[in-house]
């Protein structure tokens, strides 16, 4: 029996029940792919299913404003996937007249759809004979095959994309695509992947050679960067003070609390802090902390601050990305997942 039909023989027996393994619908399987990227399936269902009831169809995801996209969207993280998602329903309404291309060639000319993405969606939903090659894919190969090559190199991205398509099935690429990107995930895991059950243990290079722990090689991750982010809580009446975030930075058009970023972590006892403080809002203003939080992004860490503010004055001329809004209002906006935790958890305990 050769890989690709062992690969699919434990495919049939160990796939997980997803829906979006039921439909050959093109603007379905985009949803998944492109909410699936950097998220694990358990997290991500709760959005597809939520993506999927709000827009039916790209029609329907096309006629949403990008603030109601990025409110579904809160909490994925990388919310340049959702802005994306929203200008490639727009394209596709308008260049293709709201039906979802299904070609490789017409997909990978669409923003936020590479190679993997375009890969998936023709097979899955066409048949086309594309290999699928996302990190799933990289590891089983990498090991069976004993490739130790950089999967994040050029050269190693050559290599294994041509692997890749040299295994294909041609009459059943949507099956076999399917199975060993599940394989990957649910047998060929990252750490501590059970090789003994494993149906092609006997010719795997990397258990052959106890290189398991070792394959695939990556290139070193990008030094993180370490951030120290002061937000400013100041409430009048039931409204609280909100800024929408428009630079090209971490949360584009997301909307948080007027905020001080500084070179380190500061108190209320740093005269340079407070000299600051006062020139954003007022010499009379009075600092108060709340809450310290660290958060994650790929390649940053984030150290978040919170403080309250009395007596402070709010200049709106120099001022205008920043707004009054109730708290009820702040709940419908889109947020990044540290504001969310923090009003949880401050407001409501």
């Amino acid at each position: 029996m050769t890989f690709q039909e062992e690969i699919i023989r434990w495919y049939s027996s160990h796939k997980r029940a997803l829906p979006w393994r039921d439909t050959t619908d093109a603007y379905v399987i985009w949803l998944s792919e492109i909410i699936l990227q950097q998220t694990r399936v358990e997290q991500g269902l709760p959005y597809f299913n939520r993506f999927l009831e709000a827009y039916p169809d790209v029609a329907d995801f096309a006629a949403a404003s990008e603030e109601q996209v990025l409110k579904l969207w809160q909490g994925l993280g990388y919310y340049s996937r959702g802005r994306n998602m929203l200008f490639t329903a727009r394209q596709i309404v308008e260049l293709h007249g709201g039906v979802f291309p299904v070609s490789y060639l017409e997909l990978i000319k669409l923003k936020g759809i590479g190679e993997y993405t375009a890969a998936a969606i023709s097979s899955f939903s066409s048949g086309e004979a594309q290999a699928v090659l996302d990190g799933n894919v990289f590891r089983v190969l990498s090991r069976y095959f004993g490739i130790d090559t950089p999967i994040n190199s050029s050269e190693g991205k050559k290599q294994f994309s041509e692997l890749a398509q040299s295994l294909m099935i041609a009459d059943n690429a949507a099956l076999y695509n399917q199975a060993i990107m599940e394989f990957g995930a649910l047998q060929c895991k990252p750490k501590s992947p059970n090789c003994e059950v494993c149906p092609v243990q006997l010719s795997c290079f990397a258990k052959n050679n106890s290189l398991v722990s070792v394959l695939p090689v990556k290139l070193k991750k990008i030094k993180m960067r370490i951030r120290y982010i002061n937000y400013f809580v100041c409430q009048y009446e039931d409204n609280v003070l909100v800024n929408q975030r428009t630079e090209s930075d971490i949360w584009q058009n997301l909307y948080d609390f007027p905020r001080l970023e500084m070179d380190l972590a500061v108190n209320t006892g740093d005269e340079n802090f407070i000299r600051l403080v006062k020139q954003m809002f007022g010499g009379d203003v009075v600092v108060r902390p709340l809450l310290q939080m660290k958060h994650l992004l790929t390649h940053q860490i984030i150290y978040v601050q919170f403080f309250a503010l009395d007596n402070y004055i709010i200049n709106f001329n120099i001022s205008a990305e920043k707004k009054w809004v109730s708290w009820a209002d702040l709940d419908q906006l889109p947020q990044p997942k540290v504001l969310t935790k923090f009003i949880n958890f401050y407001f409501n305990e």
